[in-house]
C-alpha cells in the first residue's frame, strides 16, 4: 500500500498479493475521525488520557474524572474507539464500553457502515498501521499522527462484512479472556489486601514490637549509571517497566553481558525480591516469583525479601496498604520529578507480628499469589498469540472461518 504525505514522499507498505475476496480501500473510505467537543463545565464524565492507556496492551490502567479537567476535550461513546496520536506513545489503543471524554492527543474513530467496527479497531492496532501513522506524523518536538495523511493510505480489507466480523471475533475472544484474567487478579489482589488489613492493621496488638525493616532484610537500589544499549544481551528495566503484577520487559533495551554482571554486583534481583518504583510514578510494586531472573535494574528500589522470604507477602502488602501509601506520601520529594530516597525506604518501621502468626498468614495468602502468578503467565501467552495472529489475519495470510 502506498500514500503521499504533505511533502510528496511515497510511503509503501508491501503486501505479497491481494487475497481472494479482499479489496484495497483508502482509510478515509472506511473510517471517520470524530471531534465532538466537550467543554469544561459540561456533563461530568469519565476521562481517558494517554497516561490511562497501556502501551501495547489494548487496555486501560485507570480512568480519570472530568471534574478534574481544566481544558476542553473530545467526547466519545461506546460505539467508537480511541487511538493515541502522539508519536512518543506507540500502540496506545482502547475500545471503551462507556461514554466519556478524552485528551485531544487521542483520535476518536468511527467506522463507516461498510466496515465492522471491531475489525477496524484491529486494523488500527496492527503494527503496520501504527508504524505508518508515526512515519507520516507532523510537528517537530512532539510529532502527531496526521489524519489527512492517514486517510489517504490504502489498506487491504475483506469485501465481506461477515469475514471482517469473523476476524475481529478471533482477536476479541483472546482479548476477552485476557480481560477476564485481569479482573480475576484484581479480585485476588483485593482479597489479599483485605486479609492483610484484618490481620495486621485492624487486629494489631499493642505489644507488637516496632522493628526497622532492615533488621529483616536489606534494601538496595538499581544502578544509577546508563549502560550502553546492546544488540544482544540482557534487559535493563526501569520504573516504567513495572506493570500490574508483572514486568513489561519486552520494551526494555538490552545491555551487554559485562554490563549486566557489573550492575548485578550492586543490585541483583532474585526470586522472592520486591521491586519498587522510586522515581516518577512512585510506589509501583512487583513481587518476583519466577524461578530464574534474567534482567538488571536501574533506579528501582529493591527489597531483598529473598534474604528472609517469610516477610515477602507481608512487605508487599504493607507497601500497597494504607500504611504504605501514607508513608510514601509523607516521604516523597522533588518538584519537577517526584522521587523517594533510598534512606527513606530503609527507615520503614513494621509493627512486627509474632512469627507464628506471620507463618499462619503466609499459608493462607500463598494460594492467592500463586493464582495471580498463573493468571499472568496465561495473559502473557494469550497476548503473544493475539499479537502473532493479528498481522496475519489483517493481511489475509491467515483466514478466519465465516
Amino acid at each position: 500500500m502506498k500514500s503521499e504525505n504533505a511533502n510528496n514522499t511515497i510511503v509503501t507498505v508491501a503486501h505479497n498479493s491481494l487475497p481472494e475476496g479482499w479489496k484495497k480501500v483508502k482509510l478515509g473510505e472506511v473510517a471517520d475521525l470524530s471531534k465532538i467537543p466537550w467543554k469544561v463545565g459540561d456533563e461530568n464524565l469519565p476521562y481517558i488520557g494517554l497516561e490511562h492507556i497501556e502501551e501495547n496492551k489494548l487496555r486501560l490502567s485507570g480512568v480519570g474524572n472530568s471534574n478534574d479537567i481544566t481544558s476542553n476535550k473530545f467526547l466519545f461513546t461506546e460505539n467508537e474507539f480511541l487511538f493515541g496520536k502522539l508519536r512518543p506513545y506507540f500502540r496506545k489503543l482502547y475500545k471503551p464500553k462507556f461514554k466519556g471524554i478524552c485528551s485531544t492527543d487521542i483520535w476518536v474513530i468511527n467506522s463507516k457502515t461498510n466496515t465492522n467496527k471491531e475489525f477496524l479497531f484491529y486494523l488500527f492496532a496492527n503494527q503496520d498501521f501504527v508504524d505508518l501513522a508515526y512515519k507520516g506524523a507532523s510537528g517537530t518536538r512532539m510529532p502527531r499522527a496526521d489524519w489527512n495523511f492517514m486517510s489517504e493510505t490504502e489498506w487491504l480489507i475483506p469485501k465481506s462484512k461477515n469475514e471482517q466480523k469473523a476476524i475481529a471475533s478471533v482477536l476479541s475472544s483472546l482479548d476477552d479472556k485476557i480481560g477476564l484474567l485481569h479482573r480475576q487478579n484484581k479480585t485476588l489482589e483485593a482479597m489479599a489486601e483485605t486479609l492483610f488489613r484484618q490481620w495486621f492493621i485492624e487486629e494489631a496488638k499493642e505489644g507488637w514490637k516496632g522493628t526497622v525493616i532492615t533488621e529483616f532484610f536489606e534494601i538496595r537500589d538499581g544502578t544509577h549509571d546508563s549502560p550502553k544499549q546492546s544488540p544482544v544481551g540482557k534487559p535493563l528495566i526501569t520504573s516504567k517497566h513495572i506493570d500490574t503484577n508483572r514486568l513489561d520487559i519486552k520494551n526494555a533495551y538490552l545491555i551487554s553481558k559485562d554490563d549486566f554482571y557489573n550492575v548485578n554486583k550492586r543490585s541483583k534481583v532474585e526470586t522472592n525480591d520486591i521491586l519498587f518504583s522510586m522515581i516518577g510514578t512512585i510506589g509501583l510494586t512487583y513481587l518476583e516469583q519466577s524461578e530464574t531472573v534474567g534482567y538488571a535494574i536501574k533506579n528501582i528500589g529493591l527489597f531483598k525479601t529473598s534474604q528472609n522470604p517469610d516477610w515477602r507477602y507481608y512487605t508487599f502488602l504493607w507497601i500497597n496498604s494504607s500504611l504504605g501509601k501514607e508513608f510514601i506520601h509523607e516521604h516523597r520529594s522533588g518538584s519537577t520529578q517526584e522521587y523517594i530516597a533510598l534512606s527513606s525506604l530503609r527507615s520503614i518501621v513494621f509493627d512486627a507480628p509474632p512469627l507464628n502468626l506471620l507463618l499462619e498468614f503466609n499459608k493462607v495468602i500463598h494460594a492467592y499469589f500463586q493464582k495471580i502468578k498463573n493468571n499472568m503467565l496465561q495473559i502473557h501467552t494469550l497476548e503473544e498469540l493475539r499479537d502473532t495472529l493479528l498481522p496475519k489475519l489483517m493481511s489475509g495470510e491467515v483466514r478466519a472461518e465465516v
